[in-house]
């Protein structure tokens, strides 16, 4: 008998989907830039997790390279620069957001819903190894969207950025088993690229404004 099952292991795939999703509400309820990385951090552990289970379901193995480069990258390396960035800029809070905790929970919440709705009608037309990793994939995209928008730090609207990514980075892996292996690597280096510009990016609005709200941004045009 098989220690792992196709039934067990789908299940084992919505788990890890879960709790990718959950680190989610965690980031939007948390004021603290920190703990945000640390939760974008073990969202990022959740993931790799994940795809090296989706890897040992369907014998693709070249999944097993993008889930360590996932722990490598986004668990450790990108996490240290925003901890520097936010030791540098010495914000340790975000006091003010576009939209407060307990409404962007709620809207969190309608937007899993929206999502279930939208991929509903798509999942029959393909095969996938679990039914609920398209439609929580897409939710994490939404969240990390919305994330951008509900928030006016430059850092956390970088994490929700990279939220956006990882459920881009699940669906592909759960719904699609994977990219293709340069294609995988072309997105790492551009993500930690892209997180480099933003920690300097970050720094020079510190040094113009005295702050790291995009929101100033807005007096440019004057």
């Amino acid at each position: 008998m098989p220690l792992l099952t196709p039934l067990i292991g789908s299940q084992m795939v919505d788990l890890g989907s879960a709790l990718l999703l959950l680190t989610c509400f965690a980031i939007v309820a948390q004021r603290r830039l920190s703990s945000c990385v640390d939760l974008f951090a073990l969202q990022s552990v959740f993931l790799a997790l994940t795809a090296a289970l989706v890897a040992f379901l369907t014998g693709i193995h070249h999944i097993y390279i993008a889930a360590a480069l996932t722990i490598v990258i986004k668990a450790v390396v990108i996490p240290r620069i925003l901890k520097r960035v936010i030791e540098r800029l010495n914000v340790k809070r975000e006091l003010q957001m576009n939209v407060n905790v307990p409404t962007g929970l709620l809207i969190c919440g309608a937007l899993v819903i929206l999502a279930f709705f939208i991929t509903q009608p798509i999942i029959p037309l393909g095969f996938l190894l679990t039914r609920d990793s398209l439609a929580i994939a897409l939710a994490i995209i939404l969240i990390g969207f919305f994330m951008m928008i509900a928030r006016k730090k430059a850092v956390t609207q970088v994490i929700g950025f990279l939220v956006m990514e990882n459920g881009l980075f699940l669906g592909a892996t759960a719904a699609a088993y994977g990219m293709p292996l340069i294609v995988e690597l072309g997105v790492f280096f551009d993500v930690l690229v892209g997180v480099l510009i933003i920690g300097i990016y970050s720094h020079r609005m510190q040094d113009t404004f005295d702050s790291v709200d995009t929101s100033k941004l807005t007096t440019l045009k004057e």
